[in-house]
């Protein structure tokens, strides 16, 4: 079976604690884990995409901006990936696919399902924040589509405790996703 990992929001505005939507310390906590899983799916020469939330300054048409404070404004340091996985960006930038996001999922509005339909991919695994907003939709989506899941427990997070237990066990009763 095919796999790819999708690295979804794990960026500056939404883990550091000066982030502008931050997960705080739960998210900071990733840190390790999600580098080291991505160095993990880099040295297999599995698939990687960053799925990254984008803004535009002062957009009133967006549904968020209702919602929540502006966050991963384009061309700002908050949506860049959060300390080491920055640096294991950086160094292999050729070999992880940056895809921009405007909504809660990956695959809204983006060419994701093409990328892994055309590279025969078919289990999807996911980290990153929010468990319970970008992670959920995500994962519906993917169920929707029929990929295998797969929730790393230790590579997400969320700013809402109870939300978060909330969505690891969707994941699992409702979606049939492995949660590890």
């Amino acid at each position: 079976m095919k796999k790819a990992l999708l690295v979804i929001d794990y960026t500056n505005d939404f883990v550091a604690l000066n982030g502008a939507l931050t997960c705080g310390q739960p998210g900071i906590d990733l840190e390790d884990y999600i580098t080291d899983l991505t160095a993990s799916f880099l040295n297999k020469g599995d698939y990687i995409v960053m799925s990254v939330d984008v803004h535009d300054q002062d957009d009133p048409y967006h549904p968020e901006a209702k919602l929540f404070p502006p966050h991963n404004i384009r061309g700002t340091a908050g949506r860049n990936p959060y300390g080491k996985l920055m640096e294991l960006y950086d160094k292999h930038k050729e070999a992880i696919s940056w895809m921009d996001k405007t909504r809660y999922s990956a695959f809204a509005g983006t060419d994701l399902d093409l990328q892994l339909r055309s590279r025969g991919i078919t289990e999807v695994h996911l980290v990153g924040v929010c468990t319970d907003i970008c992670i959920l939709h995500t994962a519906v989506d993917a169920y929707n589509l029929g990929y295998q899941i797969v929730i790393h427990a230790n590579g997400v997070a969320s700013f809402d405790a109870a939300g978060h237990e909330w969505a690891l066990r969707h994941f699992r009763n409702t979606l049939g996703a492995i949660v590890r």
